[in-house]
């Protein structure tokens, strides 16, 4: 018996001490990660050392204390993601707010001249109203696209029609928006000009168009998962009850994913705000409003496309005011986000899936 109690206590020592141990290798890695970090702003000659010292830790805390040294590596990463997006936010907003002081709301809407440097004069409204129509034209585009293509490629299309078109889809989203750019204003562009005698070369409606497209495989991709996530037995009993294919489709699958179509669209929606090198190739880029305003086929500029043209060679208040339309960007791509899984939450309690 007492041998027995005197293994018990050992390996309890024994435990402690590795706990002792992955406890001390902790502290020595967060300590040598924060001193690089100062070593960073002070003195960046030091920055390697310190480095080179957490590298260590964590390469011998990975082969002694894998499962203890693996959970503080995922913590890290998520507080180093969490603490990236802060200081993002805090930047933007700090870097805007001289041209917010400046203009007042003003920045936002104002007559007359709308951006002249010489009076250190900066309105977004032209920006914001360019931002507005062609979200508005792209949503037109991709939404009841990329929802009819959810719903063929879940509940229509014979399984080797799904196992092709569902990649296909989604490798849409990785071609670079630069290249529909390019298109949009070589193609389409000038078939606009071509038939409708447009003055200008880049007008709204082709940012719409394009932009529409490169929204359409996020609305298909995402609205396909919310589709397909609708239960079975819903589906079989509206078939028991002698309903055709496209009848259970449009009053049972439809509603029942209503919510994660919406959440889908909304993705879309945050992907044609935020969309910048379309928007800077076709559009001409220029600080006025179309006449009169719901002048699809007149030109404007973007709130994206604002600071992609004239970053290079800002300074001072100017500079200030393109952080400001970063910063109306930045709120409007979060409401979205936020409304979008808003909905999925609610789509979730309403069906009690996962998605």
């Amino acid at each position: 018996m007492s041998d027995i109690l005197q293994t018990v206590n050992q390996s309890e020592t024994d435990q402690g001490t590795e706990d002792r141990l992955g406890s001390n290798l902790h502290l020595l890695a967060g300590a040598s990660l924060a001193g690089s970090l100062v070593t960073f702003l002070v003195a960046p000659w030091l920055t390697g050392v310190f480095v080179i010292a957490f590298l260590a830790i964590v390469g011998y805390g990975w082969f002694a204390y894998q499962e203890r040294t693996a959970k503080g590596l995922m913590f890290l990463a998520t507080v180093s993601t969490a603490l990236v997006l802060v200081l993002i936010i805090a930047f933007l907003f700090y870097r805007s707010a001289p041209a917010f002081e400046h203009m007042g709301l003003d920045i936002l809407y104002a007559d007359g001249d709308y951006w002249s440097r010489a009076d250190d004069r900066y309105s977004l409204y032209p920006a914001i109203w360019g931002t507005v129509l062609t979200t508005i034209l792209a949503t037109i585009v991709a939404a009841p696209l990329g929802i009819a293509s959810a719903i063929f490629i879940s509940e229509i299309a014979p399984s080797w029609a799904h196992e092709l078109m569902k990649p296909a889809v989604e490798t849409l989203a990785g071609i670079p928006s630069i290249v529909y750019g390019f298109i949009g204003f070589t193609i389409i562009n000038g078939y606009m000009m071509d038939n409708f005698g447009l003055n200008s070369i880049g007008s709204i409606i082709v940012v719409g168009i394009v932009v529409g497209l490169m929204a359409l495989p996020t609305v298909a991709s995402v609205a396909e998962d919310a589709v397909a996530s609708v239960p079975d037995h819903m589906k079989d009993g509206a078939a028991a009850i002698g309903a055709t294919e496209w009848q259970t489709i449009k009053s049972v699958t439809l509603p029942a994913s209503f919510s994660g179509v919406s959440a889908a669209v909304l993705l879309g929606v945050g992907r044609a705000v935020g969309e910048t090198m379309a928007a800077t190739v076709i559009l001409g880029n220029v600080m006025q409003l179309p006449e009169p305003l719901y002048n699809v086929f007149g030109n404007t500029v973007t709130l994206t496309s604002l600071i992609a043209s004239q970053y290079g060679n800002s300074h001072g208040l100017h500079r200030e005011a393109l952080f400001a339309a970063g910063v109306i960007l930045f709120i409007t791509v979060m409401a979205l986000s936020i409304t979008a899984q808003f909905i999925e939450e609610r789509m979730k309690q309403n069906l009690g899936g996962d998605v």
